[in-house]
């Protein structure tokens, strides 16, 4: 299994796996399937475009470096491909709004920022 470049190192993309046994999409990278334990696993870029499935507007900053992004957005996102991640969004996202992803620098990194589809 070769590791896909993806925003967590530094790349604008979103990446996930499939298992070539049962067919599981999982978001989290790992070594194996999460549903059947199979090792055999593809790796591969999500498009970006999704659905909000639970927001919150975030007032209080967790650490030092968020401090000056505060108030953000994080969104709850079905993706079309079949797994639901975590990321940043417009502060007027509601549950249910198509979105598409794009990236943005935030504390020192880049991170997977979701607005309205057009």
């Amino acid at each position: 299994m070769s590791e896909s470049a993806d925003w967590t190192k530094g790349f604008a993309a979103i990446s996930y796996q499939r298992c070539a046994c049962c067919a599981h999409v999982q978001y989290f990278r790992r070594d194996f399937c999460a549903a059947c334990g199979s090792p055999a696993l593809t790796e591969h870029e999500a498009g970006g475009e999704g659905t909000v499935y639970a927001a919150s507007l975030v007032c209080r900053a967790a650490t030092p470096e968020t401090r000056a992004h505060v108030p953000y957005n994080i969104v709850l996102v079905d993706m079309r491909e079949g797994f639901r991640m975590m990321a940043h969004g417009d502060h007027d996202l509601a549950i249910g709004d198509s979105v598409e992803a794009r990236f943005t620098a935030f504390a020192g990194g880049i991170v997977p920022y979701f607005g309205k589809a057009k």
